[in-house]
C-alpha cells in the first residue's frame, strides 16, 4: 500500500510524494503519470496537506448502497445514478467550510469513498476500468438539502453539492487497496453517525468506473464519489467537527460554520 498526498510548505506551491512514518518523499513530475522520487524529505508537521486531487470532474452517486436505499424504499438501479459537482467545489483536508451566503436551510453531512482515476478510461470494460483506477480518498459529500427539490419541476443535485467547499477531500490517495474490504465511519462532534461497509454498494468499484466511462471520458484525477449509506444527518451546531475515517486511508476531518 502507498499513500500519496499533495502538500505546500509555509508560503510554498503545491508539491506532492509517498507518505510514511510521518515523512513525505518528494516526488517530481505528475502523481498520474510516471512520478519521478527525488533526494527530497520533509515531516508530515511541517506542512499543510492539500487535497489530494484535484478533479477536472467530480462524479457523485446516488442510490449506491442497499441499506440505506431500502430505508428509502427506492428499487435498486439497474445502472450508475449519478451528478456531476462542480470542479471548484472541492477543500482541503482540515478546511472550514461555511454555509453559503443566502442559504438558510439544512446543510446536511455524507462520509464516502472516492475512486480517484489514474489513466484516461473511455469505453472501458470492468477490467479495464480496475487497471485505470489509481487509488482512494475520502470525502465529505456536503449538501445543501433544502435546495434538492426546491424547485418542482427540476431536481438541483449539482446546485445543492457544488457550493465552494462542498466536496472537502483526503487526507490521502491510497494504493493496493482492496475497496470491498474497507467500511466507512463518520463522527459528528465526537458522536458516530455513520458505519457502514463499502460492499454494500450496488455497483463495485470496477463495474462503477466501467459504465461511468461509457458516458464520459474519465481523466487522470477524476474522482468519483461512490454515494452514502445510512446515518446522514443535518450540521446544526453553530460549529460542528465533522470526521470521515476510512481504515487504510486515515481521516478527512473538516469544520463546519452555520
Amino acid at each position: 500500500m502507498t499513500h500519496w498526498v499533495r502538500f505546500a510548505l509555509p508560503g510554498g506551491p503545491p508539491q506532492f510524494g509517498t507518505l510514511a512514518d510521518g515523512t513525505i518523499a518528494v516526488h517530481t513530475g505528475t502523481m498520474f503519470d510516471h512520478p519521478a522520487p527525488t533526494p527530497g524529505r520533509v515531516a508530515l508537521a511541517d506542512v499543510r496537506l492539500l487535497a489530494p486531487v484535484v478533479p477536472s470532474k467530480t462524479i457523485a452517486l446516488w442510490n449506491n448502497f442497499r441499506a440505506l436505499g431500502t430505508k428509502l424504499g427506492l428499487a435498486v438501479p439497474d445502472e450508475p445514478l449519478w451528478f456531476i459537482k462542480a470542479a471548484s467545489s472541492y477543500a482541503d483536508p482540515g478546511a472550514t467550510v461555511r454555509r453559503p451566503p443566502g442559504y438558510a436551510g439544512k446543510v446536511v453531512f455524507e462520509g464516502e469513498l472516492v475512486i480517484v482515476i489514474g489513466k484516461t478510461c473511455r469505453n472501458a470494460s470492468p477490467a479495464e476500468a480496475a487497471a485505470a483506477i489509481f487509488g482512494y480518498t475520502c470525502v465529505n459529500d456536503i449538501t445543501a438539502a433544502d435546495i434538492l427539490n426546491k424547485d418542482p419541476s427540476f431536481a438541483q443535485w449539482s446546485r445543492a453539492k457544488s457550493f465552494d467547499g462542498f466536496g472537502p477531500m483526503g487526507p490521502v490517495i491510497a494504493t493496493g487497496l482492496d475497496p470491498a474490504t474497507l467500511v466507512v465511519r463518520t463522527v459528528l462532534n465526537g458522536a458516530e453517525r455513520q458505519n457502514f461497509p463499502i460492499a454494500d454498494m450496488v455497483f463495485p468499484a470496477a463495474e462503477l468506473v466501467s459504465r461511468i466511462s461509457h458516458d464520459v471520458t474519465l481523466m487522470p484525477g477524476d474522482a468519483i464519489c461512490c454515494g452514502t449509506s445510512l446515518g446522514v444527518g443535518v450540521m446544526r451546531d453553530p460549529v460542528n467537527t465533522v470526521d470521515v475515517t476510512i481504515d487504510g486511508i486515515g481521516t478527512l476531518s473538516i469544520m463546519y460554520e452555520n
